[in-house]
């Protein structure tokens, strides 16, 4: 089953091997380079079904560091077109994942540095969430953003997937999990508003149903709109496994095709058991309950894992992210182990493994 195509309305996967997005805190001013070009290629070359793009603004203050690609201009479309062009070119789906770090943003690259920069500090900004409550007791507090600004916000994100179309990406996936801006409107955890942004669920997933709604308006026939959500925060109090159902219903309804299911990144105290496999039971339910295509994460390190998880039934595909940056021709591996006769770029092909 790993290695069946994967059919959605208007485009095919080639199998069910993603490319899980992945930051690489390697641009200047959001622009992409010949690392992301590279990066992202070797992946395709590797006959990846799909390769998605890592946590890209929507912003300036969207990014979680100063290194962050971002899409909030017209003029970084330009290496965005010779990136998706390669990867369409090896038979692979590019996709992109929009995001906007919210009160997790203005932080150093992670191999430098957990810190996060206050306002005035050279590569620091102010940040914005839900509420004006720091992630971590010693970060400098977020500003809670005004309705205005939430729609600002909103615009942000429609414009960067028009600016995503235009540059050839075929998969549009908003990023409402980990912890960054759309979940902390969702996690009553972080959402302490008192409008109607805030409170009930309705008004806790009025942000992510109004991006989904701006952002539809923007894709062609060639196009699918994922969601990336964590499906429980791991912490009392926090967004579940029947809220992340309930959400999941809704984005069905609205006309999202694909569900990315992770899990946490909302508080710092989450506690998380992680094992192999540790995710799949989430996005299993949401796939059975909502019927959405639904694809897992988590600790899936080998192809036997990742054949059985979709035989169960448990998840329609797989997204890999660690392993890939093992071995970004992951997928020539794995088709061997499940005995698969999977051609291989030719220019590889005399290193063909029998």
């Amino acid at each position: 089953m790993l290695f069946k195509t994967l059919p959605l309305k208007n485009i095919t996967i080639s199998n069910r091997i993603v490319v899980s997005p992945m930051c690489q805190y390697s641009a200047e001013d959001g622009y992409a380079n010949n690392w992301h070009l590279v990066h992202l290629g070797q992946f395709a070359i590797g006959k990846a079904g799909a390769v998605i793009q890592e946590a890209t603004a929507v912003s300036p203050e969207g990014r979680i560091s100063y290194g962050d690609l971002g899409i909030w201009k017209d003029e970084h479309v330009e290496k965005y077109s010779e990136i998706t062009a390669f990867v369409k070119e090896q038979g692979s789906i590019p996709g992109i994942q929009l995001a906007h770090a919210g009160r997790k943003a203005s932080t150093d690259k992670p191999w430098i540095s957990r810190n996060q920069f206050a306002p005035d500090d050279e590569h620091g900004w102010q940040t914005v969430s839900s509420s004006a409550i720091p992630y971590h007791e010693n970060d400098h507090p977020p500003k809670a953003l005004s309705a205005a600004e939430i729609q600002q916000v909103v615009k942000d994100f429609a414009d960067a997937a028009e600016r995503a179309v235009q540059a050839g990406y075929q998969i549009i996936e908003i990023h409402a999990a980990h912890g960054y801006l759309i979940h902390q409107f969702l996690s009553p955890l972080v959402n302490k508003r008192h409008d109607e942004y805030g409170g009930s669920f309705e008004n806790r997933i009025r942000l992510l149903m109004e991006i989904v709604e701006a952002i539809k308006t923007t894709l062609g026939d060639e196009h699918s709109l994922w969601i990336r959500i964590s499906a429980k925060d791991w912490a009392e109090g926090g967004w579940d496994l029947e809220q992340s159902t309930a959400l999941a219903k809704r984005l069905k309804e609205a006309g999202v095709e694909v569900i990315d299911v992770s899990t946490g990144g909302a508080v710092h105290w989450q506690k998380i058991p992680v094992e192999p496999g540790y995710q799949v039971p989430f996005a299993s339910h949401i796939k059975k309950e909502t019927g959405l295509i639904t694809g897992s994460v988590g600790l899936i390190n080998s192809a036997q894992q990742a054949n059985q998880i979709i035989e169960d039934e448990h998840a329609d595909f797989v997204l890999i992210a660690r392993a890939f940056l093992r071995d970004p021709h992951l997928v020539y591996q794995w088709a061997k182990d499940l005995s698969i006769d999977l051609a291989w770029a030719p220019q590889y092909e005399r290193a063909k493994i029998e």
